[in-house]
């Protein structure tokens, strides 16, 4: 994560912390990413990761934090959101599969789990293609 934070894709004002009683609870990081296809790219963003200390879990915290991001993202003037996470949980939050809008991960994982979503209207509207992420993700 540190790479992330010392990269071109890190955008500080999408790392937050959930405090509880002065104590930390929870972080939340969306990075940069690209969305290509034969002939264009697309600008994006990847959530990951999303955590909350375990006796915090279940308290809502997590979803505090997806919620917050999404405004703050919103408001920086992006317009889409791809993450790889549990096929349970994001629906909750606006989620979709990636492949309903046309978006494909650059590595085999089940499509129930590579999900995105629109922060504006029609925010993938035209858009399809593979994820590329920061080469940090990598290292």
């Amino acid at each position: 994560m540190e790479r992330l934070r010392k990269s071109n894709a890190f955008i500080p004002e999408l790392s937050m912390v959930a405090e509880v009683d002065g104590r930390l609870a929870g972080h939340i990081l969306v990075t940069k990413l690209k969305i290509k296809n034969d002939r264009h790219e697309f600008d994006s963003l990847a959530l990951a990761p999303v955590s909350v200390l375990p006796e915090y879990q279940g308290k809502g915290i997590g979803g505090m934090l997806i919620e917050e991001v999404h405004i703050k993202a919103r408001d920086l003037g992006h317009h889409s959101i791809v993450l790889l996470g549990h096929e349970k949980y994001y629906p909750k939050f606006g989620y979709k599969q990636a492949d309903y809008f046309g978006i494909e991960l650059p590595f085999d994982v089940p499509k129930e789990n590579c999900m995105a979503i629109e922060l504006t209207k029609d925010g993938l509207a035209g858009v399809s293609g593979t994820v590329e992420y920061p080469k940090e993700f990598y290292e």
